[in-house]
């Protein structure tokens, strides 16, 4: 699926064959926010306007917007996984949370596009 990106909010691109129009909606937010178009430069203006709009809106609710990410995730992983990178992280002196984001870093860094 191809993305868009405008303020750190992502949105998706479909094609419906039916209506025969692009369209998507803001990525990893509870709130729903969509937009279309009938070209590729008309779909992301609605997408960067909807961005907006959202914002505004918001702001006009006295409401904080939706964040994409937070920082903070869970993941799930073997016992024995779990145990040896704790155990990295007090032979570093360090968090069990250093050691994912320092591990999270060198993968994303070795397979950057």
């Amino acid at each position: 699926m191809n993305k868009l990106e405008h303020q750190g909010y992502f949105g998706s691109v479909e094609y419906s064959a039916e209506d025969e129009v692009l369209h998507g909606r803001l990525l990893n937010i509870h709130d729903i926010v969509t937009y279309e178009g009938q070209s590729v430069d008309e779909l992301k203006a609605h997408f960067v306007e909807s961005v907006e709009g959202y914002l505004q809106m918001c702001a006009e609710l006295g409401k904080a917007p939706d964040k994409p990410v937070s920082g903070k995730f869970n993941v799930r992983i073997p016992p024995e996984l779990h145990r040896a990178a704790q155990r990295a992280a007090a032979e570093q002196d360090t968090s069990l949370n250093e050691v994912v984001a320092q591990a999270l870093a060198r993968y994303l860094g070795e397979h950057a596009a």
